[in-house]
């Protein structure tokens, strides 16, 4: 017996045209990878500068992880079911935002709260560590809601042909979040406001990543309009947290095999990308003072500030070639669509006879998504082998700007993918309050209408199809997303399961090769016993911790091509 949900209105977006209303449908991601990008830039050196040891600080990132292992799947399956009529995601991502502001107000100035209830002791260094690290979850947590609920509105709002383009127009909000992250990061802030903001680059950052955030999660939430669900008609659905928990594990054990083989690639992928994502600025940073002989940090009135600006410019790079890449790469490869069923295209393009040989070369040399996806874990796998040889800021920087189109597919493949596949497996008729049913088809004044413009009172069917059925071609306009909460949960849940397994690698290598505090962050101090112009000279001799964990995250990027090359004969199979 098929399950069934009933709703009130339809899916709807402000603007005039397509580009706008993807534009404003994905403008949520923008403030969500600034701040990323400013707590990847800085929150390390941040801790380090407070004095915790390098391995100390992988375990505070295993924030990033546990906060995604939670909220992804327990976001997505709370807000499939909620009956706000204000809509389903936006609600979520609004408290979301609100909450990221006030964690990133504590995170800026943790030493002026604890201060102001602590006298200078040891107590009050313990408690300004102890605060930095909560606030640091509460940021994680909370991001991690409007980032699963950001990527379930896409999928709710668009049907199935625009999913891919959906997909690669939150890849380039991403990319223009991180450029503009990136990019203010490089500025000196204390020259142009002067301490307004706050008396540290640090602390200027966070306000400005929480205004960006808030602000750009107000104009999605105002430009996009979503249904109202009434009732979800699934058992699951009734509050609980035990039905919860247990909806969330067998749905992850029960997946279809696609959706299984997207995770898996995703899995591998991110053991590779965790280390690159939280190390890469202070990586680069570290690489500039410890091997420029001209370089010196000791005379720095703001270190972090230095090194967070330095390693921003190789980020601000790599941001500015995945937007370019954002850009190019979905007119240079095939739709997943086309992908998944290569045999229902059911047009043929028509050109001039004079061009018509040119068309059909580049039509047929046009790589798919999933080769294309295969080849960025090659890329990322081949620039990351070479970190521990790097000795010079150039030679980083062109490591980390390569990783710029890997990083370009990462953002947009899987979910591309994901996206299809979930509103393959909804529902594909419709049943009125009556009783009456009907083929779902797409709304010719509307391209992205996923459901019918009348009656206002829909019930839709859940059913679990196999994504081979070659029945539903009349029905490629149509997109309900009833489950898309819980399917990008789990694939959040295969994004930061991964995020444990780089966390404990890094924690040991830190453990074996860094130990003690970090010599360039405490000028003037001896470094646990030791002289600090000793302990600079010992960890330059050496290899560089970070490099160690750049380059086993390489190896996994290998794992991940394989992955990718098994799911891409999936998808050949007839």
């Amino acid at each position: 017996m098929p399950q069934v949900a009933s709703w009130i209105g339809t899916p709807s977006m402000k603007g005039s045209s397509e580009d706008i209303r993807m534009a404003l449908l994905t403008f949520s991601l923008v403030g969500l990878q600034f701040t990323w990008g400013v707590e990847m830039t800085y929150c390390t050196p941040y801790l380090l500068q407070l004095g915790l040891t390098k391995s100390k600080t992988s375990l505070v990132w295993i924030a990033g992880p546990l906060s995604g292992l939670v909220m992804g799947p327990v976001i997505g399956v709370l807000a499939d079911n909620s009956k706000s009529k204000y809509g389903r995601r936006r609600p979520f991502m609004i408290v979301g935002a609100i909450v990221v502001s006030m964690g990133l107000f504590i995170l800026g100035w943790t030493t002026e709260i604890v201060s102001f209830f602590i006298a200078e002791s040891e107590l009050r260094r313990v408690l300004t560590i102890t605060l930095a690290v909560l606030s640091i979850y509460l940021v994680d947590f909370a991001i991690n809601a409007i980032q699963s609920t950001s990527r379930s509105l896409i999928v709710d709002t668009l049907p199935i042909p625009k999913q891919q383009k959906g997909s690669a127009w939150a890849t380039r909000m991403i990319a223009i979040g991180h450029l503009a992250g990136y990019a203010v990061s490089t500025i000196d802030l204390l020259k142009v406001f002067g301490k307004t903001l706050g008396d540290s680059q640090f602390k200027q950052c966070c306000l400005i990543a929480a205004a960006a955030l808030c602000t750009s999660v107000g104009i999605t939430s105002w430009a996009v309009g979503e249904r109202v669900l009434v009732s979800s008609g699934d058992a699951d659905a009734k509050s609980g947290v035990i039905k919860l928990v247990g909806k969330i594990l067998k749905t992850t054990w029960h997946l279809p095999d696609r959706i299984r083989a997207i995770c898996w690639v995703q899995f591998w992928a991110w053991i590779g990308w965790f280390p690159f994502l939280f190390y890469s600025t202070t990586w680069v940073g570290e690489t500039y003072f410890r091997y420029t002989p001209e370089a010196s940090i000791a005379d720095s009135a703001d270190p972090l500030g230095d090194i967070g600006r330095i390693g921003s410019l190789s980020l601000l790079i790599f941001s500015l070639v995945t937007f370019i890449g954002s850009v190019l790469l979905p007119f240079i490869v095939r739709s997943p669509d086309d992908e998944a069923k290569p045999r229902q295209r059911n047009f043929t393009p028509r050109s001039s006879p004079a061009i018509a040989p040119l068309a059909n070369l580049i039509s047929n040399t046009k790589p798919d998504l999933l080769t294309a996806w295969m080849l960025s874990h090659i890329v990322f796998a081949g620039a990351m082998f070479l970190a521990p040889f790097v000795r010079s800021l150039h030679m980083a920087t062109v490591l980390v700007s390569i990783c710029g189109i890997p990083w370009a597919l990462a953002c947009w493949a899987p979910f591309s993918f994901m996206g299809t596949e979930v509103n393959r497996m909804t529902a594909p008729s419709t049943m009125l309050a009556n009783g009456s049913s009907y083929r779902r088809l797409p709304n010719p004044s509307d391209e992205f209408s996923s459901i019918p413009p009348s009656p206002s009172l829909l019930r839709l069917h859940h059913l679990d199809r196999d994504m081979d059925d070659d029945d539903d071609d009349g029905e490629a306009g149509a997109s309900t997303g009833e489950t898309a909460g819980i399917y990008i949960g789990i694939l959040n849940l295969f994004t930061t399961l991964p995020q444990f397994v780089g966390t404990f690698i890094s924690m040991i290598v830190f453990e074996i090769l860094e130990p003690g505090k970090h010599p360039e962050l405490h000028k003037g101090e001896d470094v646990d016993g030791e002289g600090k112009d000793e302990v600079v000279k010992k960890v330059t001799e050496g290899p560089n911790a970070i490099a160690v964990c750049l380059f086993i995250g390489a190896a996994s990027a290998v794992g991940a091509a394989y992955a990718t090359g098994r799911m891409k004969r999936m998808y050949r199979r007839p």
